[in-house]
């Protein structure tokens, strides 16, 4: 979706994956491990793949995975009409929102998808979902340093949410290089903009827990480049990890 802080979306779009492919990688990854959580997100914008990602659920629901409605989550940077019919296609199913600012010039400037869906618009779509099925909603937000994380943002974002029964997960922005202006929010900041969420507003704040930096496998951070390239500082870009030659 082009977010800016986001390396991953330098990478441009190639295809959707197919349901059959979705439920491929649940198949792999219970050879190693039982699967007990699934969440849709990261490269990608699962409702911009809404029947795949429909099917592929109505799949990992059955037999034989059988996984809990309430083990699944899809996460969305707000595509409205998709909204509109979540509720009725998954209920039960988890939905988490990447708002990432409290007003929609912010929004925008960070998320250029957010163009084609106002904030008001939104929220609205996110009021009527939930008063249709109930389901607690997931906000994620990223800290950007003097863009996002200020207090006053904090108080904004209360108040937008303070209908609504949701949950703020803040994420620690992870640096993705010299093609990013943006910096990692301090801890201070993040512990004051939850402090504010927490005390003021009563909303149930989280703060993820970063990993895989250090190999730039964190959240944000995965984009494919050849090896030679970037042992040299190159920065040359290819479409899927399928295309890499080793």
């Amino acid at each position: 979706m082009g977010c800016r802080f986001c390396a991953t979306g330098t990478m441009g779009f190639k295809s959707n994956l197919s349901s059959g492919e979705i439920v491929e990688q649940l198949v792999h990854a219970s050879r190693y491990s039982q699967i007990r959580n699934v969440v849709f997100m990261g490269m990608g914008e699962p409702l911009n793949n809404y029947t795949a990602v429909v099917e592929a659920i109505h799949v990992l629901t059955g037999p034989p995975f059988q996984l809990s409605p309430k083990r699944i989550t899809v996460s969305t940077v707000g595509i409205i009409h998709s909204i509109n019919k979540f509720n009725n296609d998954l209920p039960n199913i988890n939905l988490a929102v990447s708002l990432h600012a409290p007003d929609q010039d912010i929004r925008c400037q960070i998320m250029p998808a957010a163009r084609a869906f106002p904030l008001g618009k939104l929220m609205n779509a996110l009021q009527s979902y939930q008063n249709e099925s109930k389901q607690t909603i997931f906000i994620e937000y990223i800290m950007l340093d003097g863009v996002n994380d200020q207090e006053q943002h904090a108080h904004q974002l209360g108040k937008l949410l303070e209908t609504f029964k949701a949950v703020v997960n803040l994420i620690p922005f992870n640096p993705i290089g010299s093609s990013s202006n943006f910096k990692t929010s301090s801890d201070q900041s993040v512990k004051k903009f939850q402090k504010v969420l927490r005390g003021v507003y009563s909303i149930r704040t989280t703060v993820r827990q970063e990993m895989g930096q250090d190999i730039a496998g964190a959240c944000g951070q995965l984009v494919v480049s050849l090896p030679d390239e970037r042992s040299a500082g190159g920065a040359t870009l290819l479409s899927d990890i399928e295309d890499l030659r080793i």
